[in-house]
């Protein structure tokens, strides 16, 4: 971390959690910034693969599910990367500058993506490289105030989902239901200009409601080879293409998609009490086993929280349970979007 970024933690009284994440006083509060106030957060929980050279984007294009050609200087996209099986092994958030592509992830899982993919490079011309930690500088940006100073640095105002800005090397990418992710070089301006503006300081949990509302699931270590992408409502939010060519697990993808009713699907859910990601869930309309997983969670007031869950369809409208025994039901939410399937 530099000593902008630095001096911020200590200014806000950022500590270091049991998981060696960054936290704030207050998480309720954090939460409620995120929805409806200014928040600001340094997300500690994502890192950066670069991919650069010549071959990059044919390389990429065969690797992901995403049309990468559709990734450009002023347009980002989501992407998934699958086993043979058709199962995620990643999620990405991703864009170009200048000659490379960035590949935004969950740092749990960013070391052994990047050794996967610099595995199959072969005779491209192609270079893979995990960012080290001073060089990952991603924020997350939400409210009025805020947003205002991160249009006036880029000089465009209110730009549609997934475009990326780009000023003197710093980077913001308009997230899709609201707020920025900024990506500054370590010497930009930008962050001082953030920091000075009245914001509550929020950690990457508390950021995470962000996505859940957005309905967006990060594959993590614990979700890894869990998903179809389509469970996990990837098709969506634009991060697989049926019209690109041959990639892994492109023939699972496809067949899911057009040959009969997805089983399992995303959805949003309330919760009477915590359930780690990856958590199984459970149903009496099929007993006696699993039908599900809990993706990303987040607290939301006192004894309550919301959810992203992948389930059998068939049991949504049955009732889903965080036990076997059928004790804690989950409470359905709604999306900010329609499957396929609706």
């Amino acid at each position: 971390m530099n000593q902008l970024w630095q001096s911020w933690v200590d200014k806000n009284q950022g500590q270091i959690d049991q998981e060696g994440r960054l936290s704030f006083s207050d998480f309720l509060a954090q939460v409620a910034a995120v929805r409806t106030g200014n928040a600001l957060a340094l997300l500690d929980n994502l890192a950066i693969i670069r991919v650069t050279g010549e071959d990059a984007q044919s390389f990429l294009q065969g690797q992901f599910s995403a049309d990468i050609r559709d990734v450009t200087a002023s347009h980002a996209q989501f992407s998934t990367y699958s086993t043979a099986k058709g199962r995620m092994l990643a999620s990405f958030l991703i864009w170009q500058h200048e000659d490379s592509y960035f590949l935004l992830l969950s740092a749990d899982i960013a070391a052994a993506i990047a050794k996967r993919l610099t595995m199959f490079v072969m005779r491209s011309k192609v270079k893979v490289a995990l960012l080290d930690a001073p060089e990952v500088q991603v924020a997350g940006v939400r409210g009025a105030r805020l947003e205002q100073v991160v249009e006036a640095h880029f000089t465009l105002r209110q730009p549609q989902p997934l475009t990326v800005m780009q000023q003197g090397g710093d980077i913001a990418i308009a997230l899709p239901e609201g707020g920025y992710l900024v990506y500054p070089v370590i010497d930009s301006t930008l962050p001082a200009l953030l920091q000075a503006v009245d914001a509550v300081a929020v950690s990457a949990a508390a950021w995470a409601i962000r996505d859940i509302d957005a309905g967006i699931a990060w594959v993590t270590l614990a979700t890894q080879e869990q998903f179809v992408p389509q469970m996990a409502n990837m098709e969506v939010i634009g991060a697989v293409s049926f019209k690109k060519g041959c990639y892994p697990g492109q023939e699972i993808v496809a067949r899911t998609q057009y040959l009969g009713k997805l089983k399992r699907r995303l959805y949003k859910a309330r919760l009477a009490r915590f359930a780690a990601v990856g958590s199984k869930l459970f149903s009496p309309e099929l007993p006696e086993q699993s039908i599900g997983m809990v993706a990303a969670i987040c607290q939301v007031a006192e004894c309550e929280y919301e959810a992203l869950v992948v389930v059998q369809s068939a049991c949504w409208d049955k009732g889903i349970y965080l036990e076997a025994e059928y004790i804690n039901a989950l409470e359905p939410l709604a999306l900010p979007y329609p499957t396929q399937d609706e």
